[in-house]
């Protein structure tokens, strides 16, 4: 098998197909083994688990959860890569590729077809240009177990914030809607080829099987909370009254009232539950 994580073997890899890393793609390649083996390992994953990678690149967390997983799907969206990852992966016949975009992939017909009696998890080293639409994706999708991702370490910290925190925002909260967030360990920017200029962070996501609490309308939630980040440190009422123009102010002050908060309450201060409240509140005057 390919040591892909050798930077030795990865660089004459590289020139013999001439393959060029993209700056736009977000081609950092790992070049530590123990990154990809901590990930599977922390993902939990093992002969029970199918599990969906996006993003490959040469293949180096696909070998890691190739050892382990009864069945690995990766999506790679470069065709370029081709050649590499039949040289890489060759020997593993519980691997395949498929080539194409994740963001245009019906994600559950996806898994439902190929990961029939196995526990789906996904797991996945993300360029951080995409890292929000990827994710989201993966978790709207509701068909993981978990979702493991390497993140940008200001991202991961985002996503597992808490209220009150100057890193929480309408991301930690859709996380949070459909998944219990983790860091699990960072990744210095010497672990890959090239380096980038910041710290990466593995996280796990455990998918939940209900939201954390009653949604009455999933999408008035969503626009609630959108809503009141929109104008952050200003009040709530205030991040109301830009995404909800059609409510008097003086019904938007009712709203939060009634939800059980002071009028001048900042929004983020509020928990899953709490914004819930105020977007049941909401649904009575709309």
């Amino acid at each position: 098998m390919i040591n892909v994580c050798d930077v030795n073997t990865l660089r004459p890899l590289l020139k013999k197909h001439g393959f060029h890393t993209a700056k736009s793609k977000g081609q950092n390649f790992l070049i530590q083994s123990w990154v990809p083996r901590e990930i599977a390992e922390a993902a939990g994953v093992d002969e029970s688990c199918g599990v969906l990678e996006v993003g490959p690149g040469v293949g180096p967390l696909t070998q890691a959860l190739g050892r382990s997983a009864g069945k690995v799907v990766a999506v790679e969206v470069d065709r370029s890569l081709r050649p590499i990852l039949e040289e890489t992966l060759s020997g593993f016949d519980n691997v395949s590729v498929l080539y194409g975009d994740i963001l245009k992939t019906d994600i559950p017909a996806l898994v439902s077809e190929q990961f029939s009696g196995l526990r789906p998890m996904a797991c996945a080293n993300l360029p951080y240009y995409i890292t929000s639409p990827v994710l989201s994706a993966l978790l709207e999708a509701r068909c993981f177990d978990s979702v493991t991702v390497m993140v940008q370490k200001e991202v991961a910290r985002r996503i597992c914030a808490g209220p009150g925190t100057g890193e929480y925002s309408a991301f930690s909260i859709f996380c949070r809607y459909y998944a219990d967030p983790e860091i699990l360990f960072e990744v210095p920017p010497d672990c890959f080829f090239p380096a980038p200029k910041v710290t990466s962070a593995v996280i796990t996501l455990r998918c939940r099987q209900e939201p954390p609490c009653p949604i009455a309308d999933e999408k008035l939630f969503f626009r609630t909370v959108k809503a009141s980040f929109s104008q952050r440190r200003k009040t709530l009422v205030n991040g109301l009254s830009s995404g909800f123009p059609q409510i008097p102010k003086a019904e938007l002050i009712a709203a939060v009232r009634e939800a059980g908060f002071p009028e001048n309450v900042r929004g983020e201060t509020l928990d899953i539950p709490g914004f819930a409240k105020v977007a049941d509140a909401l649904a009575k005057r709309l």
